[in-house]
C-alpha cells in the first residue's frame, strides 16, 4: 500500500484504488480500537497494538477526502475528536464534582456496600439540608437582617434590663439564653410588620411559606429519590445466577493504573466475595423452626418492655424539668437533665437491642432492618413523649401569657397617665418606653425552639464523644497494649469496634426529624445542622478507616433499598403534625414573632388574599377551602393511590411470571442440550408403554417424483440401515406430518413400491 500524509506533495496523485484501500485500513484500525478490550491478548500486546492503531488513524484519516474537500474532512474529523474528548472530560469533571466520592469508594472497598450506604445517605442528607438552608436564610434571615429594624429598637430585639448583666456569660450562652435568645436564631426576634424595607418585602408571609415549603420540598425529594431507587431494579441480587463465576472472571478493572486504586479494588473484590458467601450460607441454612419462633417472640417482648420504660422515663424527666423551671439553685445536671437522659437512651438503647437481637439469628440484611425499625421506634417514642410533655408546658405558658398581656396593657395606661399628670404642659405624645424596660411575655415559640436547639447540640456532642472514646481510645488501647497484655486484645475483649450502621442511620433520621420540627421555631437550626453534617462526613470517614474493622459477617446492601428513605418519609410525616397543629390551632404570642397580634398564624394568608389579590381570587380560594370540595378531593386521591398501587402490584406479578417463564425456558434449553433424544421425560416414559413393533420391517422407500408425495419418516428413525424402534413418538411433533386435505383423492399413480403391501419385502437399500 502507498500511504501519504496530508503534508506529502505526492498525495494529490493518489489513485482511487489506493484511497479505497486506505479507507479499509482506517476502518479496520477503528474497529480494533473499539474492540481491543475483547481481544484475548496480554496487556503489553494490547497497549502496543492500541498505540499503533491510534497513530495510524490520526495520520491517515484526513487523507480520505477528495481534492479540495480533504481539508474540510480533516477539519471535521479533528473537531469530532475534540468534541468526543470534551464530552469524556466533562463526564469526568461531573464525577469529580460529586462530593466525597473517593472517600466513599475507599470505605466501600474495605468495609462493603452496607457501610458505604450510610455515607451515601449522609451525603444525600447534606445536599437536601443545603437547599433548606438556602431557602431559610435567603427568604427569612437575610431580609430581616438587611431590611428589618436593628437590634435594640423594639422590645423583642432587646435583652431585658434584668438579664443584661449576665447576657454574655458562657453558662448563659450555652443554654441559648441572653443574646442568643434575642437573635435571628429564634422565632421571637422577627418583627410583625407586614412589609419591610424599600422592597416592601412581606416577611410574615415569607416566614410561613418557607415553613410550609420546607416540608413540601423535603417530601418531594424523598419520594422522588424512592421512585428513582425503585427504577434502578436489581433487587438484592437474589435472582442472579453464576454469582461466583461472574465475580471471578469479570470483577477486575484493567484500566486501573494507580497502585492505591488497585489495592482498593482488590479489597473491594475480596469484600464482595465475603458478601456473596454470607448470602449463599443463609440460603442453605437449616434451622429448628419452633425454637426459632419462641426466641423471636421472647426478643420482641423484651424490646417492647424496653420501649415502654424509655417512654415513661422521658415523660418523668420532662415533668421534673418543669418543676425545676422556677428554681434558681440548680446545678449543671438539673439544668441539662432532659438532654442528658435522651442522649443516653439513644446511646444505650441500640446496643441493648443489638444484644437481644442475637436470639433471633436473622440474615444480616434482615437483622439490620429489624434493628433499624426498633431504634426508630425508640427514637420516635422518645421524641413524641418529649413533644407531648413540651406542649403541656406550652399550654401553661399560654395561660401565663394572658395575665402578662393584661399587665402590659395596664402598665402602658399607667405610664401615659403618670406622664400626663407629671407634665401638664405637654400636649404631644409621651416619649416611648425603653425597649429593655417593657414587660415581656413568655414567647412560647422561642422556648420550644431553644429546646430543639439544645437537643440537637447535645446529640452532636454525644455522637462525637462516643466516636472519640468508644472507637478511637478503644483502638489505641488494643493497638498499643496488645503486646503486653494477659490475653489477645484483638481476638478477645475489647477488640476493635465495628461500625454501627443501624445506630448511625437512625441517629441521622432522628436528627433530621428534630430539624424539620424545630426549624419553624428556630430558623437558625438548619444552619447548625448543615455544619453538623459537613463535619460528620470527615469525622466519621476518618473514624471508620482508622478505628473500625469490617463486620464479622459482611453483607451486601441492596442497590435499590428504600428502607432508609421509608424511615425518613415516616419521620417527615410525623414531624409535620406538630407544626400543622401549631399553625392551625395555637394562638401566637402577642409580643414576639412575625405573627404577633393575630388569632392564628395562618391568618397571614387570609390577610394577603383579602388585601393583595383581586376579589374573584379571594372568592375562588374561599370555595376551594369549602369542606364539601376538600373531602371529595381527598377521596379521589385515595382512590387514585389505590388504583395505582393495584396496577403496580399487577405489573410486579407479571414481571415475576415472566422471570419464571424465562427460567423455565433456560432450563428447557439446558435439558435439550443434555438429552437430545427427548426434552420431556414424562412423554418419554409414555413412549415406553406403547406396543413394540420393532419386528415389523419399515416400508420400502419410494423414489421421489415431482407429482408424488414423499413417504413419512417417523421421529426417532434413521435411514442408514437403522431398524425402527418405535411406531410413534409423543415427545416431539412429526416435522413431516401431512397437511390438510384440500381435494378429493384420485387414483394412485404407478411407481416403484406401490405393488408391495405394507411390511413386505426387504428394507430399502441406499
Amino acid at each position: 500500500h502507498i500511504f501519504c500524509s496530508s503534508k506529502n506533495p505526492h498525495e494529490e496523485s493518489m489513485s482511487e484504488g489506493e484511497r479505497a484501500r486506505l479507507m479499509e485500513e482506517v476502518e479496520e484500525k477503528k474497529k480494533l480500537i473499539a474492540n481491543i478490550r475483547n481481544k484475548p491478548w496480554r496487556m503489553k500486546r494490547r497497549l502496543k497494538h492500541l498505540k499503533e492503531a491510534q497513530l495510524f488513524v490520526d495520520k491517515f484519516e484526513g487523507a480520505l477526502g477528495k481534492g479540495k474537500g480533504r481539508k474540510l474532512y480533516a477539519y471535521k474529523v479533528m473537531m469530532m475528536k475534540k468534541w468526543i474528548k470534551f464530552q469524556r472530560d466533562f463526564e469526568n469533571f461531573k464525577t469529580a464534582c460529586i462530593p466525597w466520592e473517593r472517600k466513599i469508594k475507599e470505605v466501600e472497598s474495605h468495609f462493603g456496600s452496607s457501610v458505604a450506604s450510610y455515607f451515601i445517605f449522609l451525603r444525600w442528607m447534606y445536599g437536601m439540608n443545603l437547599v433548606l438552608f438556602s431557602l431559610t436564610f435567603g427568604l427569612v434571615v437575610i431580609p430581616e437582617v438587611l431590611m428589618g429594624l436593628p437590634y435594640g429598637s423594639i422590645p423583642r430585639k432587646t435583652v431585658p434590663r434584668e438579664e443584661q448583666d449576665t447576657a454574655m456569660d458562657y453558662s448563659v450562652l450555652t443554654d441559648f439564653n441572653g443574646y442568643c435568645k434575642y437573635s435571628v436564631l429564634f422565632y421571637g426576634y422577627y418583627n410583625n410588620q407586614r412589609t419591610i424595607g424599600f422592597l416592601k418585602f412581606r416577611l410574615p408571609l415569607s416566614y410561613l411559606m418557607v415553613g410550609i415549603g420546607t416540608f413540601g420540598y423535603s417530601l418531594m425529594v424523598v419520594i422522588r429519590t424512592m421512585a428513582k431507587n425503585a427504577d434502578v431494579g436489581g433487587g438484592d441480587g437474589e435472582d442472579s445466577e453464576f454469582t461466583f463465576a461472574w465475580k471471578m472472571f469479570t470483577s477486575w478493572d484493567y484500566l486501573i493504573g494507580n497502585a492505591e486504586t488497585a489495592d482498593n479494588k482488590y479489597a473491594s473484590i475480596t469484600t464482595s466475595f465475603k458478601e456473596s458467601i454470607v448470602d449463599e450460607q443463609e440460603n442453605q441454612k437449616d434451622e429448628n423452626i419452633h425454637l426459632r419462633r419462641f426466641l423471636r417472640v421472647l426478643a420482641n417482648f423484651l424490646i417492647t418492655c424496653t420501649l415502654g420504660g424509655s417512654g415513661y422515663l422521658i415523660y418523668f424527666v420532662v415533668k421534673r424539668s418543669q418543676e425545676f423551671a422556677n428554681r434558681d439553685d440548680l446545678g449543671w445536671y438539673e439544668k441539662n437533665e432532659l438532654e442528658i437522659i435522651m442522649s443516653l437512651l439513644g446511646l444505650v438503647g441500640p446496643m441493648l437491642f443489638e444484644t437481644i437481637a442475637e436470639l433471633e439469628e436473622y440474615h444480616p440484611r434482615i437483622a439490620l432492618k429489624w434493628q433499624l425499625g426498633r431504634i426508630f421506634a425508640l427514637f420516635l417514642g422518645n421524641l413524641y413523649t418529649f413533644l407531648l410533655a413540651l406542649f403541656d408546658e406550652v399550654n401553661a405558658k399560654l395561660e401565663e401569657e394572658k395575665d402578662i398581656k393584661n399587665a402590659s396593657i395596664w402598665f402602658m395606661k399607667e405610664y401615659f397617665a403618670n406622664f400626663t399628670a407629671n407634665n401638664p404642659n405637654e400636649t404631644g405624645t409621651p416619649p416611648p418606653i425603653e425597649p429593655a424596660d417593657v414587660i415581656r411575655g413568655p414567647c412560647w415559640e422561642t422556648t420550644v425552639g431553644i429546646e430543639f436547639v439544645k437537643l440537637t447540640i447535645s446529640d452532636i456532642q454525644v455522637t462525637y464523644l462516643t466516636i472519640l472514646i468508644g472507637d478511637f481510645l478503644r483502638a489505641l488501647i488494643v493497638r498499643f497494649l496488645n503486646y503486653c497484655w494477659c490475653w489477645d486484645l484483638e481476638a478477645g475483649w475489647p477488640s476493635y469496634g465495628e461500625f454501627d450502621i443501624s445506630g448511625n442511620v437512625l441517629g441521622l433520621v432522628f436528627n433530621q426529624g428534630m430539624i424539620w420540627m424545630g426549624s419553624f421555631y428556630a430558623p437558625g437550626l438548619v444552619g447548625i445542622n448543615v455544619l453538623r453534617l459537613l463535619t460528620s462526613m470527615y469525622y466519621q470517614c476518618w473514624a471508620v478507616m482508622a478505628c473500625n474493622v469490617p463486620h464479622e459477617r459482611v453483607f451486601k446492601a441492596s442497590k435499590s433499598n428504600n428502607f432508609y428513605m421509608g424511615l425518613l418519609l415516616l419521620i417527615l410525616f410525623l414531624s409535620l403534625l406538630p407544626v400543622v397543629y401549631t399553625i392551625m390551632s395555637l394562638p401566637p404570642s402577642f409580643d414576639c414573632g412575625p405573627f404577633s397580634g393575630k388569632e392564628r398564624m395562618f391568618d397571614v394568608i387570609i390577610e394577603t388574599i383579602e388585601l393583595d389579590l383581586p376579589s374573584f381570587l379571594g372568592t375562588l380560594f374561599s370555595y376551594a377551602a369549602n369542606p364539601g370540595l376538600i373531602i371529595p378531593a381527598i377521596l379521589l386521591m385515595v382512590l387514585a393511590i389505590y388504583y395505582l398501587n393495584s396496577v403496580s402490584e399487577a405489573y410486579k406479578n407479571a414481571n415475576n411470571e415472566l422471570k419464571k417463564k424465562m427460567q423455565m425456558a433456560r432450563d428447557e434449553e439446558k435439558n435439550r442440550r443434555n438429552n437430545k433424544d427427548s426434552t420431556n421425560q414424562v412423554m418419554k416414559d409414555l413412549e415406553d408403554l406403547l406396543p413394540n413393533r420393532s419386528n415389523l420391517p419399515p416400508p420400502e422407500e419410494k423414489k421421489d417424483k415431482p407429482d408424488e408425495r414423499k413417504p413419512k419418516v417417523k421421529p426417532g428413525a434413521a435411514g442408514n440401515a437403522v431398524n425402527l424402534q418405535k411406531d410413534v413418538s409423543l415427545a416431539s411433533v412429526n416435522p413431516n406430518a401431512r397437511g390438510p386435505v384440500t381435494q378429493a383423492p384420485g387414483p394412485r399413480a404407478p411407481g416403484p413400491g406401490n405393488s408391495r403391501g405394507r411390511g413386505q419385502g426387504p428394507p430399502p437399500r441406499h
